[in-house]
């Protein structure tokens, strides 16, 4: 059974830092690009970081853009997104899943049917 677990949120002041953390069991990450969603309430799924499989490449949604990184670490099964500079418009629950960037936009790939639970981040002072 394929679970994926995402870690690491929590409630943070505007300008604080953050790092989620992804792994799943069941599931082997090396076979995607692996992305970070975010989505707040009444708000649309929103893709904010891609990286390729073998890690050299990223991509990220202008809202992401300077502030947030993405990494991955094969021998652990793990993407991390490292947040910094948070603000109040990043409070969110972020999941993680395999990704796709098409026409400069991050879309969850169609054929990775794994969702987590997701994490829970809030910026508020």
């Amino acid at each position: 059974q394929v679970q994926v677990v995402e870690s690491g949120g929590g409630l943070v002041q505007p300008g604080g830092s953050l790092r989620l953390s992804c792994t799943a069991s069941g599931l082997t990450f090396d076979d995607y690009p692996m992305g970070w969603f975010r989505q707040a309430p009444g708000k649309e799924l929103e893709g904010v970081g891609c990286i390729s499989r073998s890690g050299d490449t990223t991509w990220y949604a202008d809202s992401a853009k300077g502030r947030f990184t993405i990494s991955r670490d094969k021998n652990k099964n793990t993407v991390s997104l490292q947040m910094n500079s948070l603000k109040p418009d990043d409070t969110a629950i972020y999941n993680c899943a395999a990704c796709v960037v098409v026409a400069g936009l991050i879309a969850k790939r169609s054929d990775f049917h794994y969702w987590g639970q997701g994490t829970q981040v809030t910026v508020s002072s």
